[in-house]
């Protein structure tokens, strides 16, 4: 597989690849997010999906990849502090606000960053229309957020910091998406990047959710908690992993953005699986959403 992935890189199939990968983070951020959505305190979900990715990555990386080397070491220490201080700004944001709210903001602003820092860092550039794709896909993005804030009836005296604290955290989804475009490219087996990154990445938030659990007056069950996590890591491997390998093999912020069509999945999931109602607004908004990455694509 990795000999596969290097003989792509730099070629037109790679950047086909690519978009298939953007694609297949996108839709799996969509069930991500399914999964957690609302069940569990976002600190103690985190902390269940890290302890997960912790347990299967570990294998991986000690036996199966070859380790890092030399500077490599000191990138997946950089990707361990960028991690982890998004993950405290997304579970702060999560504790303050609605999730419906947060969420597209979150991913409103990763890609608008990312594109700039793609731009600044590895002298990427977007044609015009591509211009106009994301400023339409991110306004589809804004808009779903702004008709949620709308409509939302709880929360609303901590939804102003909340969405100060997603608007940083969109920040951090730009600075860890360059970062690791920067670290997966910097390692001559992407696997071996991939399964390190998951292993030392998600040491830290299962003694946060531990400590946290431990101080609870209502402790939750810990069983729900493993299971989902588990499907979590499982399905932030395939989201994450994607996403890292679709920057290496294509453009970093064609990659980013392709990503983020993941609230159309995320509507298609919650009418089909959830059987959620999506009222002619919300069409429209995944509309501009889906048509945006598709000038994206169209532009390149």
């Amino acid at each position: 597989m990795s000999s596969w992935i290097t003989t792509l890189e730099g070629t037109p199939s790679g950047e086909q690849v690519a978009l298939i990968l953007a694609l297949i983070a996108a839709f799996l951020h969509a069930v991500f997010g399914a999964l957690q959505k609302g069940r569990h305190d976002p600190w103690l979900s985190r902390g269940a999906i890290d302890f997960a990715l912790v347990v299967i990555s570990a294998p991986v990386a000690l036996f199966l990849v070859p380790w890092p080397e030399g500077h490599v070491w000191l990138i997946l220490l950089g990707a361990m502090v960028i991690h982890f201080v998004y993950k405290l700004g997304q579970a702060l944001a999560y504790v303050r606000g609605a999730y419906t709210v947060v969420y597209p903001v979150v991913r409103g602003t990763g890609p608008l960053f990312t594109v700039f820092g793609a731009w600044i860092i590895f002298g990427e550039s977007f044609a015009p229309l591509q211009w106009v794709g994301v400023a339409v896909l991110v306004s589809g993005i804004f808009g779903l957020a702004a008709y949620n804030l709308i409509h939302i009836e709880t929360g609303r005296d901590t939804l102003v910091p909340a969405l100060w604290l997603a608007v940083g955290t969109g920040a951090l989804v730009a600075v860890y998406t360059t970062y690791d475009a920067y670290g997966i490219r910097a390692t001559p087996d992407p696997f071996t990047f991939l399964m390190w990154f998951f292993f030392l990445s998600s040491l830290d938030f299962p003694i946060i959710a531990a400590l946290r659990w431990k101080n609870m007056a209502y402790r939750p069950p810990l069983r729900p908690l493993f299971v989902r996590g588990l499907a979590g890591a499982f399905v932030a491997w395939g989201s994450f992993g994607s996403v890292m390998l679709a920057t290496r093999l294509g453009k970093v912020g064609e990659a980013a953005v392709m990503r983020e069509t993941s609230p159309v999945f995320a509507a298609l999931i919650g009418v089909l699986v959830l059987r959620e109602t999506v009222g002619p607004r919300r069409i429209i908004l995944m509309t501009l959403i889906a048509a945006g990455a598709v000038l994206v694509e169209l532009g390149g």
